[in-house]
């Protein structure tokens, strides 16, 4: 489908240029690595050719003064581009925008990301660049400008009307995941004096002005300080004569512009709101987050928490645009630490060398046993770090956690004590594997995997509430660290056990 797309967005671009001064290459694919753009030696040499076969079509010379009849543009479809987005350059991208009518480009511009929408403006005629940056809601022109590399943001700037430029100002002067970063300066606002009738015909002037949200208006004081909210459903609904401070609610969630984004998201959650009103400190409202802000949010949020639980930097950016040395670096540290982290493995293993050479038999569960506790510790993890990802869990609540998860490190340890022994009895009794000590093997075996799998799951449960408490990201307790931490312990506390228990006999 992508080469398909791919391939009409060339014939496209060739039937609105004419004689084509660029052939866009055909996407490649593949099982593994997906769609994947070339190189732009690559693109030129192949724009070559086809330049030469349209030139020399029906034996007319360049050189005859006759122009061979532009072929008509095919229509090129939404989705027809976007698929084959991730494989286009940015000035390939601006080609095809062209070939969509206005709305229907319009639509796919302001889909795309911030960085996207970046790009493609830089890569469209300077004339053409004021009218889409122009388009956008000040929230989204402030992402827009953050975006952008250093050196062009005065310019986009300076693309938009004055009154669109001091707003976007404003919001810059917030942290972009805060919620003044999130918020939209332009909301539908009222006084408490209004009759339903002035504030009707007030709200359909204030919509041409490109309010954000019609769901709601918000009633304020001559200070900007919010006293209440009135839905638009109740102003249609109620007679004309009522005043607005008779209809409005009083009590409204309101969120400080200093709030982290998270907060935001969870306030949404909660409330089940499709606009929540932005106050600074003295509780003048600043502007509105829309939940089709915070969507986004959590989708970047979800996406970093789960590329770090993985053992990575976040990417940052979608996964085929981002350059491939660049997702190298983000994923070679944590890889890297977590090698040296292995390495304290090998030294522990190193130091029980004399018990391994004794009992060979203690050599064979070693893999079983960290495995199991590394395991139990990533299960840990994700489960406290989604409960602190939607308010479940606060800082406070780490003894109560440690308390559940003890009880339960104990329950899975003896569950899989029990698998690893009925395991060892029925090789015994079937091939003789373990030799005259198996109960004694068999039982250091359920031991060890009931110690290892407890200590897995608090040490797995801990590290958020510590990362928290230090000031980190509880995801960067990734699964990949517990499990290392959890090697080295399991393993010492395997040896142990067995040499406690088979001393006398194997040891």
């Amino acid at each position: 489908m992508r080469g398909e797309a791919h391939g009409l967005l060339r014939r496209g671009l060739e039937g609105v240029r004419g004689l084509s001064a660029l052939q866009l290459p055909a996407a490649q694919t593949s099982s593994h690595r997906g769609v994947q753009a070339r190189p732009r030696r690559e693109r030129q040499a192949d724009a070559r050719p086809g330049r030469e076969r349209l030139q020399g079509r029906g034996g007319v010379s360049r050189g005859q003064g006759v122009t061979p009849a532009a072929p008509e543009p095919e229509a090129l479809s939404p989705d027809e581009l976007r698929d084959a987005w991730p494989a286009l350059s940015a000035e390939e991208r601006a080609e095809g925008l062209k070939l969509l009518p206005r709305d229907t480009a319009e639509d796919l511009f302001f889909s795309i990301s911030p960085r996207e929408q970046v790009e493609l403006i830089l890569a469209l005629p300077q004339a053409e660049q004021r009218s889409w940056v122009r388009g956008l809601a000040p929230d989204d022109a402030a992402d827009l400008v953050q975006e952008a590399p250093t050196e062009f943001r005065d310019r986009l700037l300076g693309m938009l009307d004055d009154q669109t430029r001091r707003e976007v100002q404003a919001l810059l002067a917030y942290r972009e995941d805060h919620a003044g970063g999130l918020m939209n300066p332009r909301f539908a606002r009222l006084r408490p004096d209004m009759t339903v009738d002035e504030a009707v015909t007030y709200l359909r002037r204030q919509t041409r002005q490109s309010v954000e949200m019609t769901y709601y208006a918000y009633v304020l004081d001559s200070s900007q300080r919010l006293l209440g909210v009135v839905s638009f459903r109740e102003l249609i609904a109620a007679r004309g004569d009522r005043r607005v401070s008779e209809l409005m609610k009083t009590d409204v969630r309101t969120v400080d512009a200093d709030a982290d984004q998270e907060v935001v998201a969870r306030l949404f959650r909660e409330t089940g709101l499709m606009a929540i009103p932005v106050v600074d400190a003295e509780k003048r409202m600043k502007g509105v987050v829309t939940v089709d802000d915070i969507v986004e949010v959590v989708s970047e949020e979800a996406t970093e928490d789960i590329q770090k639980l993985g053992g990575s930097e976040s990417l940052g950016e979608p996964y085929l645009t981002i350059a491939l040395n660049r997702m190298i670096r983000k994923r070679a540290g944590w890889l890297a630490a977590l090698f040296l982290g292995e390495m304290l493995t090998a030294t522990a293993m190193g130091y029980f060398e004399h018990e391994i050479d004794r009992a060979v038999v203690l050599a064979l569960f070693v893999p079983l046993i960290i495995s199991s506790g590394g395991n139990s510790g990533s299960q840990a993890t994700s489960l406290v770090i989604r409960a602190m990802a939607l308010g479940e869990l606060r800082l406070r609540d780490w003894f109560r956690v440690i308390r559940r998860e003890f009880g339960a490190g104990l329950a899975l340890g003896s569950i899989l004590g029990a698998i690893g022994l009925t395991r060892i009895l029925l090789w015994q009794a079937f091939f003789n594997t373990y030799g005259e000590h198996y109960l004694l093997v068999g039982l250091t075996v359920a031991s060890s995997l009931i110690g290892v799998v407890t200590f897995g799951t608090l040490a797995g449960s801990l590290l958020p509430f510590l990362l928290r408490r230090l000031g980190f990201d509880p995801a960067s307790a990734s699964a990949p660290f517990v499990a290392t931490l959890v090697d080295v312990t399991g393993l010492i506390i395997y040896f142990t056990t067995a040499s406690a228990i088979l001393r006398g006999t194997l040891l």
